[in-house]
C-alpha cells in the first residue's frame, strides 16, 4: 500500500465485519490504506475470508473473536487491536442484531437483546476506544445506525428505539472530544442488498422498492464509501452528523 492512500499509517477496528455493509466497510478501509482489525461474533473463516481479501489488495489486516454482549468485550477490541497492529484511529461499530415484532407482542428479552448490542455494546466500544484516541488527540468514529432510527418502522420497535439511541449517542461524543481533533459520526443506511433483504419475498421486496424514490436497494460498497469519506483527515470539520443513505427513503 502506498503512502498516497488517504488513510495510510492508519489503524482501523470494525466490528461485525464478517459480512455485510461490515465486510463492504473493512474491505474499502484497507484500500484506503488503514490496517484493520475485523471484529466478528460467530463466524471466524468468514472473517479470516474477509482478512485474507483486505492481505490480497496490499494491505495489512487481523481478526479478533468477541461477543460484544458481554461487558468486557470491548476493551480486549480495543486493547487487541493496537497491541496487534499497533494503534487505534477509526472505530466503525457496525455489529448489530435484529429481533422484529409488533410492540405489544414483543417479549422483555427481544427488546433488551437489540437494545444491549446495537446501543450498550457501541457505548462501550466508544469509551474504550476513546482513551487512547484522546491522548493521541485524534480519532475517527462512524457508528452504523439505521433509517429505522431517524423515522420509526412498524415491528421494530426495539431496533428503532436502539438506533436512534445510537444517533444521540453520536451526537453527545461529538460534542465531548471535537476539541481533540476526533470526530463522532453516523450513518443511516436504509434498504440495502444483505443477507437480510436477499431473503425477502419478490412481492415484500417490490413493496419495499416502490417506497424508495431512487427506485433500488442500495449497495454496501455505497455505506463503506461514506464511511471511508468520514474516516478520513479531510473530513475533520464534519462531526455529530447524521448521514442518511437511503435513496432518498427519508426525504
Amino acid at each position: 500500500m502506498t503512502g498516497t492512500a488517504p488513510l495510510h499509517g492508519q489503524v482501523a477496528l470494525v466490528t461485525g465485519a464478517s459480512r455485510g455493509i461490515g465486510r463492504a466497510c473493512a474491505l474499502a478501509l484497507g484500500r484506503s490504506g488503514a490496517a484493520v482489525a475485523i471484529a466478528y461474533a460467530q463466524r471466524e473463516d468468514a472473517a479470516e475470508n474477509v482478512a485474507r481479501a483486505v492481505r490480497d489488495d496490499g494491505g495489512a489486516a487481523t481478526t479478533i473473536g468477541a461477543d460484544l454482549a458481554d461487558p468486557s468485550a470491548a476493551a480486549l477490541l480495543v486493547n487487541r487491536t493496537t497491541s496487534e497492529l499497533g494503534g487505534l484511529d477509526i472505530v466503525v461499530n457496525n455489529a448489530g442484531v435484529t429481533r422484529d415484532g409488533l410492540a405489544v407482542r414483543m417479549s422483555d428479552e427481544d427488546w433488551d437483546a437489540v437494545i444491549a448490542l446495537d446501543l450498550t455494546a457501541c457505548f462501550r466500544v466508544c469509551r474504550a476506544a476513546l482513551r487512547p484516541m484522546l491522548r493521541k488527540r485524534y480519532g475517527r468514529i462512524v457508528n452504523v445506525s439505521s433509517i429505522a432510527g431517524v423515522m420509526g418502522n412498524p415491528g421494530q420497535a426495539n431496533y428503532s428505539a436502539a438506533k436512534a439511541g445510537l444517533n444521540g449517542l453520536t451526537k453527545s461524543l461529538a460534542r465531548e472530544v471535537a476539541g481533540r481533533n476526533i470526530t463522532v459520526n453516523a450513518v443511516a443506511p436504509g434498504f440495502i442488498e444483505t443477507e437480510m433483504t436477499a431473503a425477502l419475498s419478490g412481492d415484500v421486496l417490490s413493496t419495499v422498492i416502490a417506497t424508495i424514490p431512487a427506485g433500488r436497494l442500495g449497495t454496501a460498497d455505497e455505506v463503506a464509501a461514506a464511511v471511508c469519506f468520514l474516516a478520513q483527515p479531510d473530513a475533520a470539520y464534519i462531526t455529530g452528523h447524521v448521514l442518511r443513505i437511503d435513496g432518498g427513503l427519508g426525504a
